[in-house]
């Protein structure tokens, strides 16, 4: 009986990973096309979907397809954490970190309009900002969307005070890759503490660093550093 049970569990878990790929491997996929995929009954596949559903590993969206889901989302980007792009990043943050004292983040476009940290270096000073690293969180109106839509202005960065969190002022510039945006780059710290003057200073510095970082995945963006941000 132990045996059949553990046999019946562990097909449950060989059909729920392999609708999961399909899913992954698609922006959105109907029900019978990923069944089919999977080589499963509908009914099957749809019990399945659900219970990844239920865990934030799929969601539906409004035709009822199927998208990878804000777990899954987090837990590729703590794997996501060793492979290349943070490792390439991990230099440029903490040569953030060092000009300014702020915390320095990268961060990725996720589903249906959010975004995550998936990698950050903390800031020198006392008062900081702490980890975000894995959290998914709505892009709508703030300036993190915008520079991972490429839309910045011709000094490479943008700004803005308060919008996601009281009294965090962002400072954000676009990764790019050719062909698009890679990811963003950001420096967050206390607003009382960045002022005009200090959030164009760091934010020449940021735009800089991106543009290095972009070199280093093959874009070739521009190097005009000379316009300024003004903030929302």
């Amino acid at each position: 009986m132990a045996t059949a049970a553990s046999a019946g569990t562990t097909r449950t878990v060989d059909r729920a990973l392999a609708l999961l790929a399909e899913v992954c491997a698609e922006d959105s996929i109907g029900l019978s096309e990923c069944a089919r995929r999977a080589e499963l009954p509908a009914s099957t596949a749809l019990r399945l979907l659900r219970t990844l559903e239920g865990s934030g590993f799929v969601t539906r969206d409004e035709e009822g397809c199927f998208r990878a889901g804000s777990r899954l989302i987090q837990l590729g980007a703590l794997a996501l954490g060793r492979q290349s792009l943070v490792r390439i990043a991990e230099p440029v943050l903490d040569r953030l970190v060092g000009a300014t004292g702020e915390s320095a983040y990268l961060t990725i476009a996720g589903p249906g309009g959010t975004a995550i940290h998936i990698a950050m270096v903390e800031g020198t000073h006392a008062v900081r900002h702490t980890s975000w690293v894995g959290r998914s969180f709505p892009t709508a109106g703030l300036v993190v969307g915008r520079a991972l839509a490429d839309d910045v202005p011709a000094c490479g960065y943008v700004s803005e005070h308060d919008r996601l969190e009281p009294d965090v002022t962002a400072i954000v510039a676009p990764i790019l890759r050719p062909g698009g945006v890679a990811a963003a780059m950001s420096l967050l710290g206390p607003s009382y503490r960045i002022d005009d003057a200090t959030l164009h200073r760091y934010g020449a510095i940021l735009a800089e660093e991106a543009r290095v970082l972009s070199g280093h995945l093959g874009a070739t963006p521009s190097t005009d550093t000379t316009g300024q941000e003004t903030r929302p």
